[in-house]
């Protein structure tokens, strides 16, 4: 079986020099006056998820994925090049400590979103690749921060194939696609179709698992079950033995936001919903490793960009203003400021300067537990996103220097990888 699969497999030979692509469209945001970069608009590009790291380490390179296979962008001047010519299923994320970027591919060549697969690191400096380990199903989500581990979540029984249907992603765009009818009979949108599935997911009760991976050895350990459905595997960017984690499903129905330890201790849960219909999730890890930020809403739509320190437990949070909602939101490099992608409220990458209330300026305490700090954002527009589609999710990252946000696209028509610069030009 792995004779066949590896037939007519390309590979990029260490070594041979492949010539970097011209560079990149460029042009002033007419509504916002920053700079904007056309990275690349192949068909079928794809820019990692909000909270997966596409930087090197030095901060000089960014991965994405097409359908070629796996192409750097240098954040100097945004000219690209491919690294490796191979199909890959999901390019995961870039290592902390090598400039080293995780991969699988799809030995089957399915679109199963819990599929089996095979799971690989290619070096960007030499194009020498490595094969971890083989996966019967389930999915990689996390790196931790000394690149040792691996981490994911698999589903230990096949859900409904109702349920497995709705999961399946597009191979263009490597988002999955959700369908259905209401009570009425009438085609449901994509939001409403999203809602439909997750709550029949939710409820089908499907047994998981959170696992880890050794990257040298390829040992594989369990860290928890549980039949609740188990997502967004996170590590500590300081902490290497520390994971977030969600439980999954229709935000109002669930208590999102744990962490643990990956020996399966300390299981500890970061958000406890207080109002009915109250919800909270998108949640992320600050650059620093002290701090889990998340969209908290509660009753009357009153909104907030809430964070908990990990080591005190002091939480401060953030009011989320008309025009400030985001699908979601990312902290800068230096923990000052924070960007957000916009919604159909307000279709703008833009950033956001914290301040704080007076009244939270100096924490209290009240029977022994540390008060929340509350304050505000403050909004500068960077770039207008007014022609985009918001079934496609921005996703937009920091550069390591802060300099830039990188983000995706339909706003041309076709989906591609932008980056606008923080700064106006002077």
């Amino acid at each position: 079986m792995q004779r066949i699969w590896m037939t007519g497999l390309a590979l990029l030979i260490a070594g041979t020099p492949i010539a970097a692509s011209a560079l990149p469209a460029q042009w002033t945001d007419a509504t916002t006056g920053h700079r904007i970069v056309r990275v690349d608009d192949r068909p079928g590009n794809y820019g990692l998820y909000f909270n997966y790291n596409p930087f090197t380490p030095d901060g000089r390179r960014m991965v994405y994925l097409t359908p070629e296979g796996i192409r750097v962008a240098s954040v100097s001047d945004w000219r690209t090049k491919l690294v490796l010519k191979e199909k890959v299923d999901r390019l995961l994320f870039v290592g902390n400590r090598e400039p080293v970027a995780y991969y699988t591919t799809n030995p089957m060549g399915g679109t199963e979103n819990e599929g089996p697969s095979i799971v690989w690191s290619v070096n960007l400096d030499t194009g020498k690749r490595k094969r971890i380990a083989d996966l019967p199903g389930g999915r990689i989500e996390s790196i931790n921060a000394n690149d040792t581990l691996l981490a994911g979540h698999v589903e230990l029984e096949p859900p409904p194939p109702a349920i497995a249907q709705q999961g399946r992603r597009d191979p263009r765009t490597g988002s999955p696609s959700y369908s259905g009818t209401g009570p009425d009979g009438r085609p449901l949108t994509f939001a409403q179709a999203k809602s439909q599935w997750m709550a029949a997911r939710l409820a089908a009760g499907v047994p998981m698992e959170i696992f880890t991976i050794d990257i040298r050895t390829g040992e594989r350990r369990s860290v928890t079950r549980s039949k609740d459905w188990l997502n967004h595997v996170q590590f500590s960017p300081k902490d290497p033995s520390l994971l977030m984690y969600c439980h999954e499903g229709p935000w109002e129905k669930v208590d999102r936001i744990w962490t643990i330890r990956t020996d399966g201790s300390a299981k500890t849960k970061v958000h406890q919903r207080r109002f009915q219909g109250e919800i909270a999730g998108h949640e992320y890890w600050a650059p620093d490793g002290g701090t889990i930020w998340y969209d908290l809403i509660q009753p009357q739509g009153i909104q907030w960009l809430a964070g908990h320190d990990v080591v005190s437990g002091a939480r401060r949070w953030l009011r989320i203003g008309p025009g400030q909602g985001s699908y979601h939101y990312s902290s800068s490099p230096d923990g000052a400021s924070f960007s957000g992608d916009g919604n159909d409220q307000g279709k703008y990458i833009s950033l956001f300067h914290p301040r704080m209330d007076d009244s939270a300026r100096a924490r209290g305490t009240l029977d022994g537990a540390a008060l929340i700090a509350t304050g505000a954002l403050e909004t500068e527009r960077l770039a207008d996103l007014s022609r985009h589609d918001y079934t496609l999710e921005p996703n937009q990252h920091f550069t390591p220097d802060g300099k830039w946000l990188v983000y995706r696209s339909n706003m041309e028509g076709s989906p591609a990888i932008y980056a606008v610069e923080v700064a106006k030009p002077r």
